[in-house]
């Protein structure tokens, strides 16, 4: 699919410099991504009932975060090897899941944000449905998303002969045994598609992947650092749990804009440099530079929301602090001191 009839060569360099883009910040954002979320998952698989503070939406956002950096491996392997012999059906889940967490990233901080928020706003709403109703939300997310993101593998081509014929000019090392594949991920050549069907799906992609969560996040960080100013019918009276409630929703909020709006800025840029749409060369070679790490900015999300879990969750700051019983635990331990004789025992 081609716009203009001038058509621009991939140089071997803009393709090596890919590569070591990718490889390097992947190979920094794995251990600590890794790390992170499995520790995010056991401090809040033990507080998830006793809290109603969004914990059930920074789980599966955790799990998100955690099947990118499960795919890490993989791709820094083909990074720095420049091949991959893995299969194409391998290739195809690991790219699936690189947009499967963005959205899904994207969609969860967008439930905290609103979570949060609403309890500032109205705590008093908030009950045991409510909470299963929490669940439901989320098991929805998983499915719209994982529905939303089926275009980008099936847009790509399989490996076939040809593809690997038209890719041996980016090697050096000798002609590719027969059917071992070369590329993968964003380098697969894409199926052929009308105009109006590419920018109908680009345009979906940015309003509902992107501008209208952008919305509600900025909304609810304007809604609950309002709320430090004025006393609502209803609000938490705590000033100091609503300071924290704007610490995780201001996370929320620049967790957000720097991993994920870069990369959406750019994203329709590098669909018209992709489909040679644009008629200056150099202009296509510093998009196609610039990209890439506009992508490997949103990959560092996983990394940074533990460092936000951390910073503005009670739940997991004094997990990691002191060994403490959650309070809904304490009961048992409570009566057993009592009827022992001894103190109540403090919280």
């Amino acid at each position: 699919m081609n716009f203009v009839n001038q058509s621009c060569k991939n140089s071997e360099d803009l393709r090596t410099y890919q590569h070591h883009v990718y490889a390097v910040v992947y190979s920094v954002i794995l251990a600590p991504g890794l790390l992170g979320n499995v520790l995010a998952l056991w401090v809040f698989r033990v507080y998830v009932r006793e809290t109603k503070k969004a914990v059930v939406f920074m789980m599966n956002l955790a799990v998100a975060d955690l099947l990118q950096v499960l795919s890490l491996p993989l791709r820094i392997y083909y990074y720095l090897n420049n091949t991959w012999p893995f299969g194409h059906p391998l290739c195809m889940i690991c790219f699936y899941l690189k947009y499967v967490n963005m959205y899904a990233s994207i969609y969860f901080l967008v439930c905290i944000s609103v979570r949060r928020c609403e309890l500032i706003m109205r705590p008093l709403r908030y009950n045991s449905s409510r909470r299963k109703g929490d669940l439901v939300i989320c098991a929805l997310g998983w499915l719209l998303v994982c529905l939303a993101c089926l275009p980008f593998p099936l847009l790509r081509n399989p490996i076939s002969e040809q593809n690997i014929i038209s890719n041996d000019k980016f090697l050096n090392s000798g002609a590719p045994l027969p059917g071992q594949d070369l590329v993968c991920f964003s380098e697969l050549p894409m199926r052929n598609l009308s105009t109006p069907a590419a920018w109908s799906l680009l345009i979906i992609a940015e309003l509902v992947g992107f501008i209208i969560p952008l919305i509600l996040v900025l909304a609810c960080t304007c809604l609950t650092a309002g709320s430090l100013r004025k006393l609502t019918t209803g609000a938490i009276p705590d000033r100091g749990e609503k300071r924290r409630a704007l610490r995780m929703v201001s996370s929320c909020a620049t967790v957000f804009l720097v991993c994920f709006a870069p990369y959406h800025v750019t994203m329709p840029l590098d669909f018209m440099a992709k489909v040679n749409a644009l008629d200056s060369c150099a202009l296509r070679d510093l998009i196609l530079r610039c990209h890439p790490v506009m992508l490997c900015l949103a990959s560092l999300n996983c990394s940074l929301d533990p460092l936000m879990y951390y910073f503005t969750t009670d739940e997991f700051w004094r997990r990691l602090s002191k060994p403490e019983i959650p309070e809904g635990m304490t009961f048992s331990r409570r009566l057993s001191c009592i009827t022992g004789g001894e103190g109540a025992e403090r919280d």
